[in-house]
């Protein structure tokens, strides 16, 4: 419809002009960032593919949980990426992601059929190392870049993005089953190929574009995308649970996936097409009734632009040396705040903690006594409201913050606070529990991630974003490893152990250790309340902590940066039509 109205009203021309605008436009570069991040999520697709590594290279379970423990560790270590970030441009970046991504994933695959010779237990640990961790270059691209392009809508915008990451699972395991049916091991090579390939073919699209003031309809843009992604979320879900629970044919799941691609490409681009035409008309118009002059602009004439001299300081030097919250802080002075340290802790002992619950779902169901198909649609209620939770935080966030000046930290808190409910749930193993425990766990875990993201961009500047997001999101992996593997797994052997002694059995030499009832969780989940309750109260102390910077406008600084660039604009204009 809008591209026959462009060409009825302007042309052929004008729609090779506007093609160029819009290939070129801010919505473009956003509705980009959202297709790299839905082929992101590789890393929650794990459970699909461990036991092929299990069973063709005849490693025990032990050998496996390493395997995810390096998995864990690539995911969520994005230190590398965020210094990368820092002083290299954006196509640079993705392509190191792209490259790590393909050597990664496809190394794996031709091990696991037997391609090439088996390799070493820690060859094996650093492929899956390489694979996973090269998620978080484009991961950091997507977030940096449109943050600083909407700085005024960065709650938003961040729990855009992660919501998409949290759909990405679910997205290409419907693509992997129209393309390949149940061949577990093609999998492998879907997820080698097919992200690598999205990032190179938005090399040049996703980049830091020049700061305007949003247009007034901005919050309005990101909620049809909001709409687009939740019709895409409730179709995933049906979907999901329809095939844990039917057998369908290879044309069903490749008329899925056909509905996938339809909801995930086809509504965002006609979002951004709608908006981008808008704009360029009302820029054309503009331009028709103001022609500028031919008249080429003398130096006296053009309006000058301020020059800004920044005196280069060593970042050891002022290191101690506090910027006011909101403004740019070095990768040293964040580090060394109080504030940093929380969100530190926070994140090991909140995101770690809900981690932790949904990496052992499956175990925690087969130890309830649930069906395997029970058990499957538990792991897909968490990746869809892993989605919900990390799209309602942003938005959510965002509104209380600027009609209320509701802090985001306090917002943080509350998530902790409910996610105590799930943990207590799986526990105590109340009947049916697990369902309910699920939704919660998912939706806290994913609302933990756009509101921690959120808060280091308000606090310490968006100059050095994208290394002071990746120290913070670093102590996931520290709170997962010492909650999962020293607290839940040790614990988990320990009944299993005791379950077997009180039947008169011997544990022989590599036999998995198999634990049945409520007592098999029960101690670790209420360690993992105890652990989210307190990093509830450090986000409730960060909350204290901060209650004056957030009662001001914390966007003012972006506000003033815009409105200075469209008067010079404006000025230049001006000049050139008179």
């Amino acid at each position: 419809m809008v591209e026959t109205e462009l060409k009825g009203a302007m042309g052929w021309k004008a729609t090779g002009a506007f093609v160029r605008h819009l290939l070129t436009s801010r919505w473009f570069m956003v509705f980009a960032t959202f297709l790299l991040m839905s082929m992101s999520g590789a890393t929650y697709m794990f459970g699909i593919y461990s036991g092929d590594i299990k069973s063709s290279l005849g490693y025990d379970q032990t050998t496996l949980n390493l395997i995810s423990f390096f998995k864990d560790v690539g995911a969520n270590n994005g230190i590398v990426a965020g210094l990368v970030n820092e002083v290299a441009p954006p196509w640079l970046v993705l392509s190191c992601g792209a490259i790590m991504n393909f050597f990664g994933y496809f190394m794996i695959w031709l091990v696991v059929t037997h391609r090439i010779a088996k390799p070493p237990a820690w060859q094996m640990f650093l492929y899956i190392g390489i694979g996973t961790n090269s998620q978080t270059f484009p991961c950091i691209v997507a977030l940096v870049s449109c943050v600083k392009n909407c700085p005024e809508s960065r709650g938003v915008v961040v729990g855009m993005i992660k919501g998409f990451i949290g759909l990405s699972g679910a997205v290409i395991t419907q693509l992997y089953l129209t393309f390949y049916g149940h061949n577990s091991k093609s999998l492998i090579l879907l997820v080698a190929w097919l992200p690598a390939a999205v990032s190179i073919l938005f090399l040049r699209t996703i980049r830091i574009m020049e700061v305007v003031q949003q247009a007034h309809n901005s919050h309005k843009i990101f909620q049809n995308f909001l709409y687009s992604s939740l019709s895409l979320a409730g179709f995933l879900m049906i979907m999901i649970i329809m095939q844990n629970w039917l057998s369908f044919t290879r044309f069903e799941y490749a008329a899925s996936g056909s509905v996938v691609l339809l909801l995930l490409i086809f509504t965002n681009f006609l979002v951004v097409v709608r908006e981008e035409f808008d704009l360029w008309k009302s820029k054309k118009q503009v331009l028709d009734d103001h022609p500028p002059s031919m008249v080429e602009l003398t130096p006296a004439e053009a309006v000058p632009k301020p020059q800004n001299q920044e005196v280069q300081v060593s970042c050891f030097s002022n290191m101690f040396t506090q910027p006011k919250r909101g403004e740019d802080h070095t990768i040293l002075q964040g580090i060394f705040t109080a504030d940093m340290l929380i969100l530190f802790t926070v994140s090991a002992f909140g995101i770690g903690g809900t981690l932790v619950a949904i990496d052992n779902l499956g175990q925690i169901g087969k130890s309830l006594g649930y069906p395997t198909k029970t058990i499957a649609t538990f792991v897909t209620l968490v990746s869809v409201w892993n989605f919900l939770g990390r799209v309602a935080a942003g938005f959510a966030s965002e509104i209380l913050l600027a009609k209320y000046n509701f802090a985001r930290p306090l917002m943080l808190a509350l998530v902790l606070f409910v996610s105590c409910a799930g943990h207590l749930l799986i526990a105590f193993g109340v009947p049916n529990s697990v369902y309910l425990a699920s939704l919660i766990v998912g939706f806290c875990f994913g609302a933990q991630w756009t509101l921690i993201f959120s808060i280091v961009s308000e606090l310490f500047g968006l100059k050095y974003y994208s290394t002071l997001v990746s120290i913070v999101a670093g102590g996931t992996p520290l709170g997962t490893y010492v909650l999962k593997v020293r607290v839940a797994g040790h614990l988990y052997d320990m009944e299993a152990l005791k379950q077997m002694a009180a039947k008169g059995l011997t544990r022989k030499e590599g036999e998995a250790l198999t634990c049945n009832g409520v007592e098999c969780y029960k101690l670790s989940f209420l360690i993992l309340t105890a652990a989210t309750f307190f990093g509830c109260a450090l986000s409730l102390v960060l909350s204290y902590r901060t209650r004056n910077f957030y009662k001001g406008d914390i966007y003012k600084k972006f506000k003033d940066q815009a409105h200075a660039a469209d008067t010079e604009k404006l000025s230049v204009t001006n000049v050139t039509t008179t």
